[in-house]
């Protein structure tokens, strides 16, 4: 069996393709599969495109969310639906080509866990290009991960992988970098990255920098570090502030009593703030959203081949 997964947020012109273009792969794989869409609540009529197409695949399974919860939560919301041995992951805007499917299959069958998508030649807008390659780079720093810029969610994933995947239990999700920590026996292909066949990207830039600011603290301590370490060196500048003015203070140049420990008192104090505020703040506010133990994401409905539920 395999699992065919992808979130699905105002995709109601791509979805009979996407579902078209996987039932033909798979009817050359000859494998046994199921396709798990997850509507994140999306505002057009994706909803009702594919309850439409479900009535008539006996493949399919669809599930809406109860509100928008966003990519990540939607892929998890899929693999824990999934059944089958081997798991694919892919966008629904057809960026991500169901006919590379194969390719993916056939490698994993060769030994591998895991066989991940790397895109020859991304067909994004310079921004998106530009904006993800600066985040994986400064990702990669803070985390001490090597993440593969040119790779993205799609690809095919063995049960154990997924399985793995399930079980971290971080708030934040990030279905990319998990696969990346989770490690296994891995092998990165060659695909098509095809053009957006429909609209524009749903991520603003107010959005991905969001998330990817969550996503940093989340896997990494690194800029609490960093704030150490500027807090640090501002207090080491404070010395030579100091030293600084207890010279000026003998050759005359400073008058007012009292200044120059004024001032290295505010220099001194601001470095040791600044260094304990980073550290405390980003520690209480990562435990904040861990203890809460929200659930990721609710599921409002669900139609599971041809049940009505």
């Amino acid at each position: 069996m395999i699992s065919i997964i992808s979130p699905v947020y105002r995709a109601e012109k791509t979805l009979p393709l996407l579902v078209s273009e996987i039932n033909a792969v798979m009817s050359r794989i000859g494998e046994k599969y199921e396709i798990i869409l997850v509507d994140d609540r999306s505002p057009d009529n994706s909803w009702k495109v594919m309850k439409d197409l479900a009535e008539n695949n006996a493949h399919m399974k669809i599930f809406r969310l109860s509100r928008n919860f966003g990519q990540h939560p939607a892929i998890m919301a899929g693999l824990s639906k999934a059944t089958g041995e081997w798991i694919v992951v892919m966008d629904c805007d057809l960026q991500d080509q169901p006919k590379e499917i194969e390719k993916l299959y056939k490698k994993a069958l060769e030994g591998y866990d895991l066989v991940q998508a790397k895109r020859k030649e991304r067909k994004d807008n310079v921004i998106k290009r530009l904006t993800s390659q600066y985040f994986i780079r400064t990702f990669n720093y803070l985390t001490d991960m090597k993440v593969n810029e040119e790779v993205a969610n799609f690809g095919i994933y063995h049960r154990k992988v997924i399985n793995s995947i399930l079980n971290i239990n971080d708030y934040i999700k990030a279905f990319s970098l998990f696969v990346n920590w989770v490690g296994y026996n891995r092998y990165e292909i060659s695909v098509e990255h095809n053009e957006r066949m429909e609209g524009k990207s749903n991520y603003s830039f107010t959005k991905l920098f969001s998330l990817a600011f969550n996503i940093i603290v989340s896997f990494s301590n690194k800029p609490l570090k960093v704030c150490v370490g500027f807090g640090g060196a501002i207090s080491v500048l404070s010395v030579f502030v100091a030293i600084f003015f207890l010279i000026q203070t003998l050759r005359g140049k400073i008058t007012e009593p009292g200044y120059s420990s004024l001032i290295l008192s505010i220099w001194f104090l601001s470095g040791a703030i600044i260094c304990c505020v980073g550290i405390v703040g980003l520690y209480v506010g990562k435990t904040f959203d861990e203890v809460k133990d929200r659930p990721v994401y609710i599921i409002d409905e669900e139609i599971i081949a041809n049940s009505h539920e």
